[in-house]
């Protein structure tokens, strides 16, 4: 009952006039974000990073947790009426999306991403609620090489999910690793990387690399990419509301998609792709017309949909009480509260009731008011999708340009922006994800500290790390998520056919 009255409290700091608003406010631009194609809440949140300088720690959390669940709900709109998914979670929802929109059912297949979404997400905040302080107390028995261990874990798992391999997402790990280490060494003071620049000893603002790699990386990308096509906008047509079967039809996908996504989610190496695909997977062979998969079935739409936004707020549970982040929007959150000097982990649930509660119940919040803004203005967000792409671009790079500036008005920074956004164009063509470089730079500093202290503390015995149970099991997960996938691939090669030699 203390998480149930803790999230009453929450209540209390949620429902403030001004908090409403921010909540009204993140909502509705991350709708907007997620129904622009290539757009998402990482690029959104990165943009508006500047603002932790003005603005209090908890209404910008608001505000961010808003965009980020607005974004997967306005996701769904771009891949079903333009069979271009935002962001990978959404690859499922286009699959039978779009072809129920061709189908002339593109209402019915927004409506079941809508209410999937609202239901997931409720669902999702519940879990957060009730399963944050669980994992706290969990992870207040852990010593500095069990947290090492832990961020190695981290390391691991994210760069084999985020990408798609394993080697480019450990080489964006360790680029961000090592633009962390970037200035003063805090135990020596020995200056490391700063190639002579005074200004690169107090390190480079994580605020800089997230603007350059997910606004002027992408801008920059999708200028080079504006030539090679034009995608066709399927118009809405017949009613926006679903039918008794449709409704019959898509329930317990909620209900599963749900079910599936958060526990996902909620895993260091979780992720929104798995679920959704799992979640389609799980329907088409539970489904009374597997026939209809392929060719517009409303389940392959409602359980993805579902897995995505419940997943969505599993990635919150690691990232409040670990200080993991787990996916790119998680990583720019995590960078916000380094901003306010806040660290993410066991204690934070103690250290900053007033901003955790406040925010979760923030969730429930703007759960019912996304579900208001998607399903009556469904019509009104389709029309962003004509808004010219030079434009739009244009417009993010001034944002950026003029947002990083004005957090120390530093011309190094300003080069920095661009030099960093450069890289990121190159990692966007030549397929880095870029969410792993924003988590090495955040954990990098972070792991150095714990092995320095395990070390300190066991006396320069390395093997502390190895006899420690906790630490041991968690390097064993580690090192299995690593080699495991190869293992198991040459395990399960068919073994050639003998062929006797000629005698």
């Amino acid at each position: 009952m203390d998480a149930f009255s803790q999230l009453l409290n929450g209540f209390a700091v949620a429902l403030t006039p001004m908090n409403l608003l921010w909540c009204l406010v993140g909502t509705t631009l991350g709708t907007a974000i997620g129904v622009l194609p290539g757009l998402g809440p990482a690029l959104t949140i990165a943009l508006l990073l500047p603002i932790t300088f003005k603005v209090e720690p908890t209404a910008a959390f608001i505000l961010f947790a808003g965009i980020y669940y607005g974004a997967m709900y306005g996701g769904s709109t771009t891949s079903i009426l333009l069979n271009t998914p935002g962001e990978s979670a959404t690859i499922v929802t286009a699959l039978e999306g779009h072809k129920m929109a061709r189908n002339g059912r593109a209402g019915a297949a927004l409506a079941t991403a809508a209410i999937g979404s609202f239901v997931a997400g409720i669902i999702g905040t519940l879990g957060i609620t009730f399963l944050a302080p669980v994992v706290v107390d969990w992870a207040l028995k852990f010593g500095p090489a069990d947290y090492f261990s832990l961020m190695v874990f981290a390391f691991v798992t994210v760069s084999a999910v985020l990408g798609s391999s394993a080697v480019r997402g450990l080489a964006a790990l360790f680029f961000g690793v090592w633009l962390g280490l970037i200035g003063v060494d805090l135990q020596t003071g020995q200056a490391r990387f700063t190639f002579g620049l005074p200004e690169l000893l107090d390190g480079i603002n994580v605020i800089v690399v997230a603007v350059g790699l997910f606004a002027v990386g992408e801008t920059l990308y999708v200028a080079s990419r504006y030539r090679s096509g034009k995608d066709e906008i399927i118009p809405l047509s017949g009613s926006l509301w679903m039918t008794r079967e449709e409704w019959k039809r898509s329930w317990k996908p909620w209900l599963r998609g749900a079910a599936i996504g958060f526990p996902i989610g909620a895993m260091p190496a979780g992720g929104a792709e798995i679920p959704t695909f799992l979640s389609y997977y799980v329907e088409k062979k539970l489904s009374s017309k597997p026939q209809e998969f392929g060719k517009g079935a409303i389940e392959g739409v409602a359980g993805p949909e579902a897995a995505n936004n419940a997943s969505a707020a599993g990635v919150l549970v690691p990232m409040l009480t670990l200080g993991l982040p787990t996916s790119a929007t998680a990583a720019i959150m995590l960078s916000a509260f380094q901003s306010y000097g806040i660290n993410p982990g066991p204690l934070l649930l103690q250290s900053q009731p007033h901003l955790v509660w406040g925010l979760i119940a923030s969730l429930f919040i703007g759960n019912v008011m996304l579900l208001v803004l998607n399903l009556p203005l469904i019509a009104i967000w389709v029309k962003l999708l004509h808004i010219p792409a030079p434009l739009l671009y244009a417009g993010i790079l001034v944002f950026a340009t003029i947002g990083t500036y004005g957090i120390t008005q530093s011309p190094v920074d300003l080069i920095l922006l661009y030099l960093i956004g450069g890289i990121g164009y190159l990692m966007r063509r030549y397929d880095f994800p870029a969410a792993p470089v924003i988590i090495g730079m955040i954990l990098g500093p972070l792991a150095e500290q714990n092995f320095r202290q395990a070390m300190t503390i066991s006396a320069g015995d390395w093997t502390v790390f190895f006899t420690r149970p906790l630490s041991a099991t968690i390097l064993a997960l580690a090192a299995l998520a690593l080699f495991g996938p190869k293992l198991y691939h040459l395990a399960m090669r068919p073994k050639p056919d003998h062929v006797p030699g000629d005698a």
